[in-house]
């Protein structure tokens, strides 16, 4: 597992937070929760060793969480009644491992009852599913607060597979981020699956000129079309998102650039100079790679808009 602690990029962006998540603190818990941090590394630990998919579906469940109202555990809600919850929002269906922050906050909460945040637990979660899969790990600002409000139509405001540069820049803009925020977060689809509804578009009738996407490698959209023929009736086909599915590395860039890889939005970045520059530049370096990624997760965790400290991470208080 890396090691690799970015401190000096945590205090430094810390400096340049907004105003309206100035409470975020390396040390926010020192006091009242000091070993939270190792409280919730046991728990991903403990899936993870059990379950392989663990640490994509943490990161990218943190994510989800951050672009809808910011970092404020809304995404772990369940729905209630007539409101449909954003777990439950079509981008959100596949997402899984739930029990993994229910099992961390459980074992947060015989610690320190009623003092650490679903959100923050599930921001540390993220920072340990990308280490223990190899990848960096850095100093988590915390201080968030539990939001209130759980809608599946806000899950619209994620970035779609299927977006062009235009709109992924300016999906990120909206929650101030940056077009190099956008291809360092990218560089997360280093880990997971995606199933062939999220890539259908670029293998199946891509336009009135080509069928399958040109800019996809010809054997590399072969073996795409093998798994994922026009009417796959097999619920859970799909690929993974780079040949090392399970592994935090830079294989993402290096595949994108040889025309292989998987969504229309990481075939995007290669179509302005900027982010092609970027592409290359972390296809190059994995340690670039890295220290882009920590800058912009912790840039991108520190978007909050909570309200409570939920004691059920699954309800409102």
């Amino acid at each position: 597992m890396a090691t690799t602690a970015y401190s000096l990029v945590s205090a430094l962006l810390m400096l340049s937070i907004s105003s309206s998540v100035s409470s975020l603190s390396l040390n926010y818990y020192d006091d009242t929760c000091p070993h939270l941090e190792y409280a919730v590394a046991s728990a991903v630990k403990k899936a993870v060793s059990n379950d392989k998919t663990v640490p994509a579906a943490l990161l990218r469940m943190h994510f989800h969480d951050c672009f809808i109202r910011g970092c404020d555990g809304s995404v772990l809600l369940e729905s209630k009644g007539k409101n449909k919850a954003e777990k439950d929002g079509p981008p959100n269906i596949s997402l899984h491992a739930f029990y993994v922050i229910d099992n961390a906050k459980k074992a947060v909460e015989a610690l320190c009852p009623g003092v650490v945040s679903c959100a923050d637990i599930l921001a540390i979660a993220a920072r340990d599913a990308v280490a223990l899969s190899g990848g960096p790990s850095w100093e988590v600002p915390k201080g968030r607060k539990d939001g209130r409000i759980s809608k599946a139509n806000d899950t619209r405001q994620l970035p779609a597979p299927t977006f062009n540069i235009s709109q992924l820049q300016q999906n990120f803009a909206q929650r101030g981020l940056s077009l190099k925020d956008l291809v360092a977060l990218s560089g997360g689809h280093t880990l997971g699956f995606a199933h062939c509804s999220s890539f259908q578009n670029r293998i199946h009738n891509f336009n009135a000129s080509h069928d399958i996407d040109p800019t996809l490698h010809t054997s590399f959209a072969a073996s795409l079309r093998s798994v994922c023929p026009a009417h796959n009736k097999v619920r859970n086909a799909g690929s993974s998102l780079d040949s090392t599915t399970t592994t935090f590395d830079n294989a993402y860039y290096k595949l994108l650039l040889q025309g292989k890889s998987i969504f229309s939005s990481d075939q995007a970045l290669l179509t302005t100079p900027k982010t092609k520059a970027l592409v290359s530049k972390y296809a190059t370096s994995k340690q670039e790679f890295e220290k882009a990624f920590v800058e912009s997760m912790i840039k991108m965790s520190s978007i909050n808009g909570g309200q409570e400290i939920r004691l059920d991470c699954k309800v409102v208080n």
